[in-house]
């Protein structure tokens, strides 16, 4: 972490005068500065919004949460202010942070574009997850009950926050053993 240069006074003396010399000192240090900052965007109405706000992340090294709500849905209404004000109060800076954009389903732009079938958006509310561009199939949440839970919701911000593009959740071929790598859950009983 770089410190700010510290100035040191030393007086010379020439002839009869002492004028002041100041001396710049930096000190080094090979640290990493944590300057982590959690992201809220503005609802997405469009595919083109999320298409910049997926960028923005991936190029960031940022995971993007995305929760997807409907207007029609009672329990996005509770669950949307209790993640902005985790997301926003810092919770997963320390971790590296997290960018959030909440996509509204039933706008007629993300209906007619296939969004929400991209990325298998069968129920509402989902929190789905993406890092370095790719949607976290694994870690993606659809139960309602565990998304009203504070607790929960800051442990699974954090989870994703360690990510910063290493991936990891994204469930490609072979995954949990199936086809859709456990797009539809798990598929062993």
């Amino acid at each position: 972490m770089l410190s700010k240069p510290s100035k040191t006074l030393l007086r010379a003396s020439i002839s009869s005068r002492n004028f002041p010399i100041i001396i710049l000192s930096r000190q080094f240090s090979t640290t990493k500065r944590n300057n982590a900052q959690n992201r809220m965007y503005t609802p997405v109405r469009r595919p083109g919004d999320f298409s910049s706000y997926l960028l923005l992340s991936s190029s960031s090294r940022t995971p993007l949460l995305t929760f997807w709500t409907a207007s029609y849905c009672k329990t996005c209404k509770v669950v949307s202010p209790i993640l902005s004000e985790l997301v926003s109060s810092g919770v997963g800076e320390e971790e590296g942070g997290v960018s959030l954009c909440e996509i509204e389903y039933d706008s007629p732009d993300i209906m007619e574009s296939g969004l929400g079938l991209t990325y298998m958006i069968s129920s509402m509310p989902t929190l789905l997850s993406f890092d370095r561009g790719e949607p976290q199939v694994v870690t993606k949440v659809t139960d309602p009950k565990l998304m009203k839970d504070r607790e929960w919701l800051k442990e699974w911000i954090r989870t994703e926050a360690r990510r910063q593009g290493s991936g990891g959740g994204g469930g490609g071929f072979g995954s949990n053993g199936s086809f859709f790598g456990g797009l539809f859950g798990n598929t062993k009983k």
